[in-house]
């Protein structure tokens, strides 16, 4: 099990208490417990599909008793307790249900895994206090996890202990595996017991605590996600049947996409680059470390890669239900009802809350739309095309001088000046939202003239108390009260400014009700067209050109399947609707 957020390595977020800690026959359980200020996330991977018991582990250690009046007292821990991505327990407070503070409580949940991965997520959505006694001790806090199988395991490897045996771990990590049971304890003092031995990468950017337990029995807790696995390319084009056009499911963002058949029987979408593309071997590189190196129920599944040569190609997870485009405007025999439609929203947030705030390094997706939002078999969001994640950290400015995206989904900024943060997600966000929500992509040439822009007619008919005739007229029901929240986030989304714009986490929270949905205050800002001429083709040879054709007529204004990188130099835009030029 590996956990993933913010500030992993700070020590400040773990908190170490003297006292005794009642309540419980195991108080060394709680003497170290691991914080953070937004959201803690925990991921079981590699397990049998079943159903789990989990069992989660807290004791308010941070705070004073409340009855003690001193500044400590005063604080408030409240957060959600989040189980495979569902509810299970909506503001949580520790010391309360614990009947005070230094006293144990054991949450249990029943959890069912059916991708062999387990997800617990532990997020604060602003209730509480957040500045006492310092500023970030109000986030979620968790001492151990425990997770047992309610079924008989076959995980290759693990072989029964003999009754009585017992782990080497000491306060670490306790660990018993029974006939048919797999359990997992994982104590975060593993960041202080120098008895243990930490290895770090190269890059000093994975730490990987070595369990001491009996061989037959041993176990790793990573800081990060398995690797990928290298394919070979006459592996792939047996498995694409020599890249048979029958096979071809798409032309993705660098190249067409196939679908194949390994030598295990899995069936996986191929992605080929092409030899022409502007991505170049450094960019692939990053793009397979990138989605290797995060692991989420909303992010697509890298399977592995291949480089032979000049060719390079993707193995990622096939999801039959193709885009989200496809299924709202295309020609998919996928009818997603409301419930659906609201599912979808709400999973998308949450991959790019991920990988926003709690995936490490933090990504910026650059090219959020429709397209690159693929449906799998159960009908759940997973977010595609990594091709154009921006990595960085929090140090820097981020001025580009290469702008990559797709025209109607781009924030204005990124566009104009070349700047990238994670807002330019959140705009684009907004605009799938509302996509989603009305069925309609988000400029459509043959409707009205006061309609072609969905914002546009979203913002007229706001402001006539009449947003909810948005709603894709095909539906038959919906809640009004989800459709309203989509709506009003989907604007505070799309705002001019991207200060103004709220964090993805934030809309995850406003959406599932969690929290108050912001005022809307001003009008959404968005591009309405973009000059191509002179600039896409700058970029090919004479070659290519003639195999593409006459580029400058190109239009991107419903979302082209080729993002296009343009130099931000140039005049780009004969018109800018909004606020905040």
């Amino acid at each position: 099990m590996w956990g993933s957020f913010a500030e992993r390595n700070n020590q400040s977020y773990v908190e170490n208490t003297l006292a005794q800690v009642i309540g419980t026959k195991t108080p060394e359980l709680y003497q170290y417990s691991r914080m953070s200020p937004g959201s803690l996330r925990y991921y079981g991977l590699g397990l049998d599909n079943g159903l789990y018991n989990v069992s989660l582990f807290f004791a308010e250690t941070g705070f004073d008793a409340r009855s003690s009046q001193t500044w400590k007292s005063l604080g408030r821990r409240v957060f959600n307790i989040y189980i495979q991505g569902s509810l299970e327990s909506k503001d949580f407070d520790i010391s309360k249900e614990a009947g005070g503070v230094e006293r144990a409580i054991q949450k249990n949940f029943k959890a069912n895994v059916s991708e062999n991965y387990l997800e617990i997520h532990l997020f604060w959505a602003g209730k509480g206090t957040c500045c006492i006694p310092v500023q970030g001790y109000y986030g979620p806090l968790i001492s151990a996890i425990h997770v047992t199988s309610d079924f008989v395991s076959t995980v290759p490897g693990i072989l029964p202990s003999t009754p009585g045996e017992k782990s080497k771990l000491g306060l670490i990590v306790g660990i018993a595996v029974p006939v048919g049971v797999v359990t997992l304890i994982l104590i975060f003092a593993v960041f202080y017991m120098k008895r243990k031995s930490l290895h770090h990468n190269e890059e000093g950017k994975s730490i990987t605590a070595v369990v001491e337990v009996p061989v037959k029995y041993s176990l790793k807790l990573l800081g990060m996600g398995p690797r990928p696995n290298t394919f070979s390319y006459a592996e792939l084009r047996s498995a694409t049947e020599d890249f048979n056009p029958s096979n071809k499911l798409g032309e993705g963002g660098f190249g067409p996409v196939f679908k194949g058949t390994l030598s295990d029987g899995r069936i996986v979408a191929v992605k080929q680059l092409s030899v022409a593309s502007h991505q170049g071997k450094s960019q692939f590189v990053t793009e397979i470390s990138t989605i290797s190196a995060v692991q989420h129920r909303n992010l697509v599944k890298l399977y592995g890669c291949c480089i032979d040569g000049d060719r390079r190609l993707l193995v990622y997870e096939y999801l039959e239900n193709r885009s989200l485009d496809q299924a709202l405007f295309g020609k998919s025999n996928l009818r997603l009802n409301w419930p659906t439609r609201f599912s979808v929203c709400l999973g998308t947030a949450r991959g790019l809350a991920y990988l926003h705030e709690e995936s490490r390094p933090r990504i910026v997706h650059r090219d959020v739309k429709a397209s690159n939002i693929l449906i799998d078999g159960e009908l759940c969001p997973k977010i595609s095309d990594f091709g154009l994640a921006k990595l960085y950290d929090d140090t820097k400015t981020h001025i580009s001088t290469q702008v990559a995206g797709t025209i109607g989904y781009l924030a204005p900024e990124y566009a104009m000046r070349g700047h990238l943060t994670e807002k330019a997600d959140v705009f684009g966000f907004g605009v799938v939202a509302l996509e989603i929500l009305s069925g309609r992509p988000n400029s459509d040439n043959s409707l009205d003239i006061d309609k072609i822009y969905l914002l546009e007619w979203a913002w007229t008919l706001h402001e006539n108390n009449q947003s909810l005739r948005l709603v894709d007229p095909t539906l038959t029901e919906f809640d009004e009260g989800e459709a309203a929240r989509v709506i009003a986030v989907s604007f505070l989304c799309t705002q001019a400014s991207p200060m103004m714009r709220p964090s993805m986490s934030r809309v995850v929270a406003m959406l599932a009700g969690d929290i108050e949905v912001g005022i809307v205050t001003s009008k959404p800002s968005y591009l309405t067209d973009w000059n191509f001429k002179d600039i896409t083709s700058s970029f090919l040879s004479e070659e290519d050109r003639k195999q593409r054709g006459d580029s400058s007529n190109t239009n991107s204004q419903l979302g082209d399947l080729i993002p296009s990188t343009v130099n931000v130099t140039e005049t780009m835009f004969s018109g800018i609707v909004g606020d905040g030029r």
